[in-house]
């Protein structure tokens, strides 16, 4: 008696191509819809809910990312699940892991790390690079800025380098918010206490996503917030380098 094996079915956003900002070389980037987190600086709210993606399965993404396989292979790059959140849906992700990873392409993880419990090992074992975003090192304006609790996220970083999983980590930058001397040199030595951080990227806050929340009818908390200055910038950036990291 023979039986039917359901397709592994996700949500997904959207794909697009870029270069040098979701991993290294130029990526296909797959968005998948759903995040725990409301982050107040989110670019992309249109991402938040599972309800405002449409059903793929893994097959029907693996079509489209062989689309692009060889450009993105000869560009140095490969490919990269990001959100919404990628750990919301970690059957789905695990599973364009391993297909990715069966084909020989680079994978990349983006992910806040909130919900790190949710990747298995194997999971992990097809990540060659976790871009793990670190909003802020201290507890009470993590949970200010996203609504959750910071130690999920730090649990979540020493596991990657108990593992040996490489990371890159994402720091947005945000004037009164994530810009404390203090905050940012506890995140540094945390950061440098770990084996696996190959870079620090500041990021500075920017609003380009602004429209998005006026087409959905629904407020951008930090509309008034000012952007990073490059002074400020290059300050967060040398707090970091002095931890021996790569800050850019």
């Amino acid at each position: 008696m023979s039986t039917t094996v359901e397709p592994v079915t996700g949500r997904i956003h959207s794909w697009d191509l870029s270069t040098g900002v979701d991993g290294p070389g130029t990526r296909f980037v797959l968005f998948l819809s759903g995040c725990p987190l409301r982050c107040l600086y989110c670019a992309n709210p249109d991402t938040w809910h599972m309800r405002d993606g449409r059903p793929a399965t893994v097959d029907e993404v693996m079509t489209e990312i062989g689309k692009y396989r060889a450009f993105v292979t000869t560009a140095g790059g490969g490919v990269t699940l990001t959100g919404g959140e990628a750990l919301l849906q970690p059957v789905f992700t695990a599973a364009v892991l391993r297909r990715c990873k069966e084909l020989g392409l680079h994978t990349a993880l983006d992910t806040s790390g909130f919900l790190g419990a949710r990747a298995s090992d194997a999971l992990l074992a097809d990540t060659d690079l976790v871009l793990l975003d670190i909003k802020s090192f201290d507890a009470r304006a993590y949970r200010s800025l996203t609504g959750a609790a910071l130690a999920p996220t730090l649990d979540f970083a020493a596991r990657l380098d108990r593992l040996g999983v490489p990371v890159w980590i994402r720091y947005v930058l945000v004037p009164g918010r994530t810009d404390d001397p203090a905050a940012i040199d506890g995140l540094g030595a945390f950061l440098a206490g770990l084996g696996n951080v190959d870079r620090v990227d500041v990021l500075p806050f920017h609003k380009l996503g602004a429209h998005k929340y006026d087409a959905l009818g629904i407020p951008f908390p930090l509309r008034d917030t000012p952007v990073p200055d490059q002074d400020l910038t290059e300050r967060v950036r040398r707090q970091f380098r002095e931890h021996g990291l790569r800050a850019q």
